[in-house]
C-alpha cells in the first residue's frame, strides 16, 4: 500500500518561513505526480502546488505563486514545500498526495488517489 507522511508544520509569525516534507513508501509506479493541498476550517480543500514529469513540470495556485516552491529529492521518495512570506491566510491543514501517471501524461488536480494524514500550519499576525 502507498503511504505518505507529512512533517514540518508548526506555528510561525506573518512573514516567516516553513518547509514541509512528505515521505512516500510502497509505490510501484515509475511515473508519478506529487502534490500539496490545504484545507482551512469551514473551507473547501484546495490544491497548492504539484510536480511531475521528472521534476520538469510544476504548477502553483495563484495565491502562493512566488512565495512557495515545490521540489523533490533525487530518489523521488520525498517531496518538499518551501513556504516563504507566510500570511495568516495560509493557515490550514496541509496534505501531501500522489497519483500514478502514464508516460507523458498531464497531472490533474482531481486524480490524486493517495493522501497523507496532514500537518498543521498556523500563521499569526
Amino acid at each position: 500500500q502507498v503511504q505518505l507522511v507529512e512533517s514540518g508544520g508548526g506555528s510561525v509569525q506573518a512573514g516567516g518561513s516553513l518547509r514541509l516534507s512528505c515521505t512516500v513508501s510502497g509505490s510501484t509506479s515509475k511515473s508519478t505526480c506529487m502534490g500539496w493541498f490545504r484545507q482551512a476550517p469551514g473551507k473547501a480543500r484546495e490544491g497548492v502546488a504539484k510536480i511531475w514529469s521528472g521534476c520538469v513540470n510544476t504548477y502553483y495556485d495563484g495565491s502562493v505563486k512566488g512565495r512557495f516552491t515545490i521540489s523533490q529529492d533525487n530518489a523521488k521518495t520525498t517531496v518538499y514545500l518551501q513556504m516563504n512570506s507566510l500570511e495568516p491566510e495560509d493557515t490550514a491543514m496541509y496534505y501531501c498526495a500522489t497519483q500514478s501517471l502514464g508516460s507523458g501524461s498531464y497531472c490533474y488536480w482531481s486524480d490524486f488517489g493517495y493522501w497523507g494524514q496532514g500537518t498543521q500550519v498556523t500563521v499569526s499576525s
